[in-house]
């Protein structure tokens, strides 16, 4: 019997892996919503962020994780964006240094700004795991729109984040 329930824990796995991967998620439409927040840590996220804060889909934005060193005048010729923009309308974390103190900092910022609606901005293979640790420090308070980056992640990159993203699941199980 029990080996019988264990030979089928490779299959689910393999099964979670490969629905993984088919389907990652995708750029979100043009929902507005009233904050943006970027998670720095791959290519196109913040761009994305600039293009939607810009064509009036938010009000404001979050880029979490940013270098303790970068001001903002730095990032703003980084992304040839107007500094003005980065006066009004965005914010520079520098606290984040992973996906979960991504999620702290963001529910921070949430709480001192009241915002009840946010476009989350991440890379496709990264989306899942941001996602649940940001509902993981929410819980429930927060309506976010996963919209992703797409990108072209290797084998290695896919399992990896898979792994992941599953401790962080049987964290969450285990009260971690």
């Amino acid at each position: 019997m029990i080996k019988r329930i264990l030979s089928i824990v490779p299959l689910i796995w393999a099964l979670g892996f490969a629905a993984f991967v088919i389907w990652l998620p995708r750029p979100a439409d043009g929902e507005k919503t009233d904050a943006i927040v970027v998670l720095t840590g791959g290519p196109g996220r913040i761009e994305r962020g600039l293009t939607m804060l810009k064509a009036g889909k938010a009000e404001a934005m979050l880029v979490s994780g940013v270098n303790r060193d970068v001001k903002p005048r730095e990032l703003a010729n980084l992304t040839n964006a107007p500094i003005a923009l980065y006066d009004c309308c965005i914010d520079l974390g520098h606290e984040a240094v992973d996906t979960r103190s991504n999620a702290l900092e963001t529910a921070a910022w949430l709480k001192a700004k009241k915002y009840s609606t946010i476009r989350l901005v991440t890379t496709d293979w990264h989306m899942r795991r941001a996602r649940f640790e940001l509902a993981r420090v929410l819980d429930g308070q927060v309506d976010v729109t996963g919209d992703a980056v797409k990108s072209d992640p290797g084998f290695y990159v896919l399992f990896k984040e898979y792994h992941k993203y599953l401790l962080s699941r049987i964290a969450a199980l285990v009260g971690l």
